[in-house]
C-alpha cells in the first residue's frame, strides 16, 4: 500500500508556504531495537491492563458504597477516572508500535493526542491540589470539613478542574498548526508531545515556547506550590498534637496522597527541567516521559488500594465471593 504524501501544503501565508507532514513517525524507545519493542510491548500491555483494571475496581468501588461517598473518596474516584481515560489515551498505540513496528500516526492524530496528554495531566494535578486541601481541613481544621467540602463543593471543584484543563491547553493545537514542518518527522517519543512537536518545526516557535513556558508554571507550577504549602500547615498541625499516637494517625491519612503527589511530579519536573535546558532528545528525556504518563495509572491504584482500609476491604470482599 503506497503511503501519502508526506508533505501537505496548507496554505500561502506572507512567510511562503504553511507546510504541514501529512503523518509523524514515532521512534519509540531510540537505540533499542526491533526486537527488544516487541518484548516490551507484553509488559507494557500487563501494565495497561493493571491500570484499566486498579482504576475501573476504584472507581466502581466508590460509586457502590454509599460509605465512600465523602470528598476523599470522591477526589480519588476523580484521579481514577483521569488515570483510566490518560492510560487509554497512550498505552494502546505505544503496545501497537512495540509489537507491529507501524510508526505513522496521523499529523491531526498527533495533536489530538497531545492535547488530551497535557488536559488530563493539568486535570490530574488540580485533583491531587484538592486532595491536598481535603486533608488540610480533615487535620487543621476537622470540624468544619463537613461544612467546607460538602457534595455540591466537591463537583464544583471537579468541574472547575476539568475546565482549567481544557481551557488552558486547548490553543496547544492551533499554534502548532501555525506552524510549518520542513525537517525530521521523527517524534522521539512513543506518544506526542507539545516540546517534541515544536522542535520539528521550521518556523518561530517563540509563541509556543513562551505559553508552553506560562501553562507549565501557571497550571502544575502553582498546584505543586499550593500542595507543598498544604503539608508544611499539616505538619505543623500534626507535630502540635500532644499523643505521639494521635500524630501519627493524623498523618497516616496522607500517606497515600504523598505518594500520589511524588509519583506524579518527580518525573514531570525532570522532564520540564531537561527540557528547558535543551539540546538534542536523548534516551533520558524518553525515559522521563514514559514513567510520567505510563506510571501514575498503575501505582495509584495500588497505592491507595493498599493503604485504604474501606477500598482493600472491599476488594478481599470481592475476591473472596468469587473464590466460592
Amino acid at each position: 500500500m503506497q503511503k501519502p504524501q508526506l508533505l501537505v501544503p496548507v496554505r500561502a501565508t506572507p512567510n511562503g508556504t504553511l507546510v504541514h507532514p501529512a503523518y509523524f513517525l514515532l521512534v519509540g524507545i531510540p537505540g533499542l531495537g526491533r526486537d527488544i519493542h516487541f518484548w516490551l510491548a507484553f509488559p507494557l500491555c500487563f501494565m495497561y491492563a493493571m491500570a484499566t483494571l486498579g482504576n475501573l475496581a476504584i472507581v466502581l468501588i466508590i460509586r457502590v458504597e454509599r460509605r465512600l461517598h465523602e470528598p476523599m473518596y470522591l477526589f480519588l474516584a476523580m484521579l481514577s477516572t483521569i488515570d483510566l481515560v490518560l492510560s487509554s489515551v497512550t498505552m494502546p498505540k505505544m503496545a501497537s508500535l512495540f509489537l507491529t513496528g507501524i510508526q505513522e500516526i496521523g499529523f491531526n492524530v498527533c495533536l489530538a493526542q497531545m492535547f488530551l496528554i497535557h488536559a488530563l495531566s493539568a486535570m490530574e494535578s488540580a485533583v491531587l491540589l484538592a486532595m491536598a486541601f481535603d486533608r488540610f481541613v480533615a487535620i487543621c481544621h476537622p470540624l468544619r470539613h463537613a461544612s467546607v467540602l460538602t457534595g455540591p463543593t466537591v463537583a464544583k471543584i471537579g468541574l472547575a478542574a476539568l475546565t482549567r484543563g481544557f481551557v488552558f491547553f486547548f490553543p496547544l493545537p492551533f499554534i502548532l498548526k501555525r506552524l510549518s514542518y520542513c525537517q525530521t518527522h521523527m517524534v522521539t517519543h512513543s506518544f506526542c508531545l507539545h516540546q517534541d512537536i515544536m522542535k520539528l518545526s521550521c518556523s518561530d516557535t517563540r509563541v509556543n515556547v513562551v505559553y508552553g513556558l506560562f501553562i507549565i508554571l501557571s497550571v502544575m507550577g502553582v498546584d505543586s506550590l499550593f500542595i507543598g504549602f498544604s503539608y508544611v500547615l499539616i505538619l505543623k498541625t500534626v507535630l502540635e498534637l500532644a499523643s505521639q499516637g494521635a500524630a501519627l494517625k493524623a498523618f497516616s491519612t496522607c500517606i497515600s496522597h504523598l505518594c500520589a503527589v511524588l509519583v506524579f511530579y518527580v518525573p514531570l519536573i525532570g522532564l520540564s527541567v531537561v527540557h528547558r535546558l535543551g539540546g538534542p532528545t536523548s534516551l533520558f528525556h524518553v525515559i522521563m516521559a514514559n514513567i510520567y504518563l505510563l506510571l501514575p495509572p498503575v501505582v495509584n491504584p495500588v497505592v491507595y488500594g493498599a493503604k485504604t482500609k474501606e477500598i482493600r476491604s472491599r476488594v478481599l470482599h470481592m475476591f473472596s465471593q468469587g473464590g466460592r
